[in-house]
């Protein structure tokens, strides 16, 4: 599908899929292990400029589009899922500060995520809300002084043990309210959640907020806005480029079960020979195809500016992250006992892919907006 690329972007995809394989791939099943993303791998996707490729050059970001974006989420997604979460979560806090920040804040926070100085996270899941955005129950009041005060609990935060900035949503007097805040702020406190289903080595946090102040100046829009706006257009990236890291499990689904079908010898032939082995690696081929085009259409669609990315970001994310837990199930099957075991990477593929149907909307949550979206569109074709 390179034809469908431009040759920058061609060229991009080159040098995504080299620095996956040469950097990442192969110490994806030891952060896996460990639990663990080490501060070295963090420190070479900045070297590479990778983690400020969409910031604006003007903030000494690449400034590139949403479709070369996505091609980079697809290698990291392919070799190793939860480095792929920290760009994902990286780039969501950046999107949101460049687009409703103050200027003040943008000159500041923009270049040091963009050169990796400072890593960001998405706090707005909570112990008892996840896709409910609006239902988050974090304080968010109103000093004397004109500042803010934080208490809450948040839970799920993809790299919070380690991010040095969160991006925090949480109800102010005034409705859902968008706050910046820095790791060292006193009150501020993380907990490791370990031993996850999935994405293990992406040093997933609580976060406590107790008695957190935070400066007039780290509001992010207005008062109100911090779901409907700020929060909403960082979650709708980060579903952007969640579909395209699915894209990249079923890209390594594909290869690890060829690989494997064409060496496993039983029944005195390889068991690509197998037809209901064919069939498995027949349908992982189209959903990969089929899951790529949804994505490059949606990348198409928000770097032109459509009001239908929307939909077909959702509609990307949702087929791309079922195929993937489709593919990564049946490429556990095809490596048998030696698939259930930490020797073969199929497994880590089958607990990451369960978290893509969570993470972004759940696969649910998608099926119900992608059913409004059916009725909308097909309503005026019947009363024609």
């Amino acid at each position: 599908m390179t034809s469908m690329l431009t040759p920058e972007q061609r060229q991009y995809a080159k040098e995504f899929r080299a620095f996956a394989d040469e950097a990442v791939a192969p110490h994806a099943d030891a952060w896996h292990r460990a639990q663990r993303t080490p501060p070295q791998a963090v420190r070479a996707l900045a070297d590479q400029g990778l983690l400020g490729l969409p910031v604006p050059t003007a903030y000494g970001g690449g400034g590139c589009d949403a479709v070369t974006l996505g091609l980079l989420a697809g290698e990291l997604g392919r070799a190793c899922s939860s480095l792929r979460s920290l760009l994902t979560v990286h780039t969501m806090v950046a999107h949101a500060v460049n687009r409703w920040g103050p200027r003040p804040l943008k000159e500041t926070w923009l270049p040091r995520l963009a050169r990796g100085e400072s890593i960001g996270a998405l706090a707005v899941s909570e112990p008892e809300t996840g896709s409910d955005a609006a239902a988050v129950t974090t304080r968010i009041t109103r000093d004397g002084d004109g500042n803010w005060r934080i208490d809450g609990h948040k839970k799920w935060i993809t790299y919070g043990e380690t991010a040095d900035v969160f991006l925090v949503v949480g109800r102010s007097a005034e409705g859902p309210t968008a706050l910046l805040v820095e790791r060292d702020t006193p009150g501020l406190r993380t907990e490791l959640i370990e031993d996850m289903i999935g994405i293990r080595a992406s040093m997933t946090a609580n976060v406590h907020f107790e008695n957190v102040r935070v400066p007039a100046a780290h509001l992010l829009a207005r008062p109100g806005l911090g779901v409907s706006h700020v929060s909403g257009a960082a979650l709708d990236l980060g579903r952007y480029t969640v579909g395209w890291g699915c894209v990249g499990i079923l890209d390594a689904c594909l290869d690890a079960a060829a690989d494997y079908a064409g060496r496993r010898v039983q029944f005195g032939s390889p068991i690509k020979e197998h037809q209901l082995v064919r069939r498995m690696i027949s349908t992982m081929y189209a959903d990969a195809q089929a899951a790529r085009l949804l994505c490059l259409e949606a990348g198409r669609l928000r770097d032109a500016g459509d009001p239908g990315a929307l939909a077909a970001t959702s509609t990307a994310k949702y087929f791309a992250a079922t195929a993937a837990g489709r593919a990564a199930a049946d490429a556990v099957q095809i490596h048998g006992a030696n698939g259930c075991g930490p020797d073969y990477p199929v497994q880590r593929y089958l607990g990451d892919s369960r978290v893509m149907e969570v993470i972004e909307g759940s696969t649910q949550l998608h099926q119900v907006g992608l059913a409004e979206y059916a009725f909308q569109e097909r309503a005026p074709r019947r009363q024609r």
